[in-house]
């Protein structure tokens, strides 16, 4: 039985043991995932010893994805953002990737498959880790893409890593009538009840995309399905940055989709 799991402090709430396990039996793999709990202060020993443990890959979340991808052989995405969410063998050593851009864009793809054709710019809201993977993936797939934050300095730095533009808050309705795409990446919404940004001023027919997964229905895609845009939930980046991690360890490209979708929305 080959074992791989996610790391970090805490752990308790990863949904990704419901994911794998899912995938396991679809492809008849005899393998075990686990949530690892990494004390901060057993973490730097952890990762140094990851290459001889008994693990065939792990999955990072926080507060270790910047560790993660000082302590291996990161590929020219995760060496752009500094972090790495996926670790593989790669001969005697170790190698890492961050999917969560990748599984942001293949989100995008699933649930609102016209939002290349869109010409007007892409607006992230919030600055945090998952801000400047989104960015990052979105820049790369030619877009122009603006960051607003409270804290205009987190703006500044996202935009600057990612290659996109910071903007000031005040100037963001400005910016959202003339978007086809708006990402929320704040916590905002998580409690099911406030709106973390306010889509009147979007064009008809914008992509509007919330990381949040839970509540699957934040504030903000009740808000933009009532006006009539396109909602994208934060449940499918979760599912299909995974994909990166199963393909990696058992060399399998795994599907997203209803059944998966169904099983892990049980649990929200």
């Amino acid at each position: 039985m080959q074992r791989v799991g996610v790391v970090g402090w805490p752990v308790e709430h990863s949904r990704s043991p419901v994911i794998f396990g899912h995938w396991f039996a679809v492809h008849g793999i005899d393998a075990r995932y686990e949530r690892i709990a990494v004390a901060p202060d057993e973490a730097a020993a952890f990762f140094a010893d990851l290459a001889s443990s008994p693990y065939t890959g792990v999955n990072v979340t926080m507060p270790y994805k910047a560790l993660a991808a000082e302590s291996v052989s990161a590929d020219p995405v995760a060496t752009r953002l500094g972090v790495a969410n996926t670790i593989w063998r790669d001969g005697d050593g170790l190698s890492g990737s961050s999917s969560d851009g990748s599984g942001f864009i293949a989100s995008l793809d699933d649930q609102a498959p016209d939002w290349r054709g869109a010409v007007g710019p892409a607006v992230i809201v919030g600055a945090g880790g998952a801000s400047v993977a989104v960015a990052d993936a979105l820049v790369a797939e030619g877009c122009r893409v603006l960051v607003a934050n409270r804290t205009a300095d987190k703006a500044e730095a996202v935009a600057a890593r990612a290659g996109a533009e910071a903007i000031a808050l005040d100037a963001l309705p400005d910016a959202l009538s003339e978007a086809s795409l708006l990402v929320n990446a704040t916590s905002l919404g998580m409690d099911g009840t406030t709106l973390s940004v306010d889509p009147r001023p979007l064009p008809a027919g914008t992509t509007v995309a919330d990381l949040i997964y839970n509540p699957l229905e934040t504030p903000l895609l009740a808000a933009a399905r009532a006006r009539g845009l396109v909602p994208v939930d934060g449940l499918g980046m979760l599912l299909f940055q995974a994909t990166t991690g199963f393909e990696r360890w058992f060399g399998v490209k795994p599907k997203v989709d209803r059944d998966l979708r169904r099983l892990v929305s049980a649990t929200l």
